[in-house]
């Protein structure tokens, strides 16, 4: 068959198309796993978890919980005949504590009653003996205790000690960088419903249906055959539902099988708070040498993070951190030390971002403070240190960067947002104002695109095509609300030529796409958009073929467009042309598989191209505070973000919008805290806080830059998922701004709450 060219005039992709399921968002008709008919027999469950942060069970008395009214089953890791470790990487995370707890909150049994609130009540009936621990709850504590849930990392560019050493002017210093909870809408559920020989269907709301689908056959020991996993659609992700949506299934399958009967389990607020991992929080050290004009001659970072009970996915998340610890910064002499701190609190876990924002904070916290040092505008020293496009182009872990625009894009920016005009105006509102101070900073964002486990990065789809010319699909991707299933729908409908209305988009099926990736590392539209295209192309060449023979010419001449298929002067429409496939026994049904290409990571040397390309970003922020109550507010925000030359304006604005608010609350009001007993405090809306509509700047305005992706991605565009939540890091450095026009030059922890405001203030006063 002929290769066919993509068309010179897309259609469908490159345009502002709304969501596929916007209207039912909107009129509550969009169907989550809640939402879905419940089947006869239904049972409800919930988890009974520890009240330790770290003790040894010394007896569990469970008969209360199994007396109580409405309740059919109760289990707990004596029950469990086949596994009960559900680890996604690395072994440490049981369905239930077997003996040992190692944090407040973990899973020690669960109960499956009539009703939910039978079965959660049944849950708070039962007796356990405790042996109370030593418990490690903070990363200053993991530090002094040395105590490592995996080994340190180090990765060094260059003689970063000697550059210190022989540099005009040094600074160090230590800040921290609190965690975040994901809070989704839906909270975590899964629905199990057993079949026939021991066969188990789970209904998840998971980011990884595969992984779901694994760990659920491990705890039955079944085969991966024997179960299913189905997804729709999630009320929101983030990497919650990355690792985190596996006990939730596992307990509900366990349940189901124990019974026989379906099993629903809903995790409630607090629960789903105190069960479940979160965004690492980190403690940050650095060393850095510099010049008068700024420019860094060698840097030292030292990058503790708090990853919780257990590995989950922290080795991975921690690299990302290092990864990302340059930023857009060309770094000669740098070294970068990588703690993985073991608490006894939940494991924490992926977030958008993915350790990445936490590295962005590293670095640019050391650009603020250099320029503070100088008397500087915080821009120009970042200016000074930008990669470079044919020189100084090199990352610390030896990818070479080939697509930097970040200069230009800056420049862009500036210049649009109107930069040294107001920085002038902030800093004479300040000269002038004693009880109000202003702050404006602007930082950039560059972020690499690909998951660092190389074994991740491929995807498969399947696409259908029915005699009557209509279309479905499936891919391994999930639906969180982020838009992919519409992206990937415009990316079948361009290769056919058909409108976007005749392809129709199906849940997530390990029975229909095996052996998936999560959705996550912001590659969804990449990986399963070329996997959907690669077996619409396989249909559209059959169909080419067909054409051609009948039209007498070459299948290179054949279009589709406009659901018709034209060459030589002649056209058939595409239904029908479908339908003489059909009858001509032509294949009408194509898989598609893709791989992304040019990645060479040496993970024990952490060297080589982990990352397929680099997506950026810039945005300005202006605040105000007022000093004596540490109360802020967000003026004005300018957004300029490379989305290469997007597949969809409107769905990858909302992304950018979406993902700045998100970094701006992770960095501003979003305060995880936990007693001295290892309980986490800020469970619930009421002590959690996260960014409402009117914390949103009225001022707000946010631009796609232009340009296409220099990588042969999906239709030349570039992911959009994670690398937006980076942009609210322009919020707390002008929150810093203001702080230091109030007070002066001072140590300043994310997130920057009213209360951190006030006190950095009076630290310094």
């Amino acid at each position: 068959m002929n290769a066919l060219p993509e068309p010179a005039i897309p259609e469908t992709v490159h345009r502002a198309i709304a969501h596929d399921s916007a209207d039912k968002h909107v009129r509550g008709a969009a169907l989550y796993v809640d939402d879905i008919p419940e089947p006869r027999d239904l049972l409800h469950a919930a988890i009974g978890w520890s009240s330790r942060a770290h003790a040894r069970i010394l007896s569990l008395d469970l008969a209360a919980v199994a007396a109580a009214p409405g309740v059919v089953a109760v289990l707990a890791a004596r029950d469990l005949t086949a596994s009960n470790d559900i680890g996604p990487v690395l072994p440490g995370d049981p369905v239930f504590a077997d003996g040992l707890v190692e944090y407040h909150g973990q899973s020690i049994f669960a109960v499956a009653a009539d009703c939910v609130g039978a079965a959660r009540r049944a849950a708070r009936l039962a007796r356990v003996e405790y042996q109370d621990l030593p418990a490690v709850l903070t990363i200053e504590q993991a530090l002094a205790d040395e105590s490592y849930i995996l080994p340190t990392r180090i990765l060094r560019r260059g003689d970063a000690a000697a550059a210190l050493a022989g540099a005009s002017r040094r600074l160090k210093g230590r800040f921290g960088v609190g965690g975040q909870d994901h809070f989704y809408l839906e909270g975590q559920v899964a629905m199990a419903v057993p079949g026939e020989d021991g066969d188990m269907l789970i209904h998840s709301s998971t980011q990884h249906p595969t992984e779901v689908q694994h760990l659920v056959a491990k705890v039955l020991g079944l085969p991966d055959h024997a179960v299913v996993t189905e997804v729709r659609r999630m009320g929101g992700g983030f990497g919650g539902k990355e690792t985190q949506a596996a006990i939730v299934a596992c307990v509900a399958a366990l349940l189901a099988r124990r019974t026989g009967r379906p099993v629903k389990l809903r995790l409630d607020r607090d629960d789903d708070m105190i069960l479940t991992g979160k965004r690492h929080d980190f403690l940050i050290d650095y060393d850095v040498g510099f010049g008068a004009d700024g420019r860094i001659a060698g840097v030292e970072f030292m990058l503790a993070s708090r990853c919780g009970m257990s590995p989950d996915l922290s080795a991975s998340i921690n690299d990302r951190a290092m990864f990302h610890a340059d930023n857009c910064y060309f770094l000669q002499n740098v070294t970068i030390v990588s703690h993985r701190c073991k608490t006894h609190t939940v494991s924490n876990t992926a977030f958008r971002g993915f350790g990445g924002p936490q590295g962005m904070m590293a670095i640019e916290y050391v650009m603020d403070e250099i320029a503070r040092d100088l008397g500087l505008d915080p821009l120009e020293v970042r200016k000074a240190n930008f990669y470079g496009t044919t020189e100084r182009n090199v990352t610390p872990y030896g990818m070479t960067v080939e697509d930097n625009i970040i200069p230009a894009l800056v420049a862009e920016l500036e210049a649009s947002s109107d930069y040294a005009a107001r920085r002038a105006a902030v800093d004479e509102f300040n000269r002038t104002s004693p009880w109000l101070k202003k702050g404006l900073a602007l930082t950039p964002v560059k972020f690499g695109i690909s998951f660092t486990a190389k074994h991740l990065n491929q995807a498969g789809a399947l696409v259908h095509v029915y005699t009557d010319g209509s279309i479905q699909l499936n891919h391994g991707g999930t639906e969180m609300g982020q838009g992919l299933f519409v992206k990937v729908a415009q990316v079948v409908a361009e290769e056919l030529g058909v409108a976007l209305d005749r392809v129709k988009l199906t849940a997530t099926s390990t029975a229909k796409v095996p052996n998936t990736s999560p959705t996550a590392a912001s590659s969804g539209a990449d990986l399963n958009g070329k996997a959907a295209q690669a077996a619409a192309r396989t249909i559209r060449e059959r169909l080419a073929d067909l054409a051609a023979a009948r039209f007498g010419v070459p299948a290179d001449a054949i279009t589709f467009r406009d659901g018709q298929v034209s060459g030589g002067g002649q056209v058939i429409a595409f239904p029908d042309l479908v339908k003489a496939a059909y009858f001509a026994r032509i294949q009408l049904s194509a898989t598609g598989f893709y791989t992304t290409p040019r990645l060479d990571w040496n993970e024990a040397t952490h060297q080589g191209r982990p990352f397929f390309y680099f997506a950026y970003g810039a945005s300005v922020s202006e605040v105000a505070i007022d000093v004596l109550t540490g109360e802020t507010k967000i003026l004005r925000v300018d957004i300029l973000h490379d989305c290469g030359r997007s597949l969809n304006p409107a769905i990858d604005l909302g992304q950018v919008e979406g993902g700045f608010v998100q970094g701006m609350g992770w960095l501003t009001t979003e305060e995880l805290a936990w007693d001295a007993a290892g309980r986490l405090t800020t469970h619930a809306p009421s002590t959690y806080k996260i960014p409402t509509a009117s914390d949103v700047p009225r001022d707000f305005r946010v631009a796609l830059y232009r340009g296409d992706n220099r990588e042969d991605a999906i239709y030349r565009s570039k992911a959009v998922g994670e690398p937006p939540l980076m942009l609210g890091i322009s919020v707390f450095h002008a929150l810093k701004d203001a702080v230091a026009a109030a007070a002066g030059p001072v140590r300043f922890d994310a997130p920057a709450t009213p209360e951190r405001v006030l006190l950095a203030i009076e630290a310094n006063r």
